[in-house]
């Protein structure tokens, strides 16, 4: 499926006329390792984004407590829409009453390496992976490190998908735990939730 078609539900729920996310008409960069981000969202409940590149789009989760490198921890994580590959650069305010009306912040962002195998330890295509309902993966960010999974633990054609996003292995050392959203600060701009939203004229 062409991006054109991934992103349709994305445009259909914004007005590029009102909000500065970005419409997925401009080429992205390109790159030797797909790329992940992870954006803070004060929306209507606070969430962290969780977006990995796969083929031309960015395949997108909602996670309410942000990932974590304790392996102990289970994150929920509830698909959205693909977002274009521009959505990771993206940071500031969405005007209230648009969707996802709120502050936005870039937290971590990388690249990544799909490692999903089959039973004879095959590489397996990741977009399948994922498909199927269960992918791993190494993350290489900023603040992110090390391997990853992502499995589908309800899902059908009558109720809502819902995953589990995992660290796997040891856990990270202290100071490398999902952080206090509200004091967390943007890789890309070194600024707060609340000075992103002063920034754009909401605070």
């Amino acid at each position: 499926m062409a991006a054109e078609d991934r992103l349709r539900t994305y445009r259909g729920k914004r007005d590029f006329g009102r909000t500065r996310e970005p419409s997925g008409q401009a080429p992205a960069a390109g790159g030797d390792r797909p790329r992940f981000v992870v954006q803070i969202h004060d929306a209507r409940r606070m969430h962290f984004d969780f977006r990995l590149q796969v083929d031309d789009v960015l395949k997108s989760w909602s996670v309410p407590k942000g990932p974590s490198g304790d392996p102990a921890d289970k994150r929920l994580a509830v698909p959205t829409e693909d977002h274009p590959l521009e959505y990771e650069d993206f940071e500031g305010t969405i005007p209230k009453g648009e969707y996802g009306g709120g502050t936005v912040i870039v937290w971590d962002r990388g690249t990544y390496e799909p490692l999903s195998h089959d039973r004879r330890g095959r590489p397996v295509d990741f977009a399948e992976s994922l498909e199927r309902g269960h992918a791993t993966f190494r993350l290489h960010g900023t603040k992110l490190h090390g391997e990853y999974a992502l499995t589908r633990f309800r899902g059908g054609s009558d109720e809502e998908d819902a995953w589990l996003l995992v660290r796997k292995g040891p856990a990270r050392s202290a100071g490398h735990g999902t952080p206090d959203p509200r004091r967390a600060r943007s890789v890309r701009t070194g600024r707060t939730l609340a000075q992103a939203a002063a920034d754009a004229g909401q605070g």
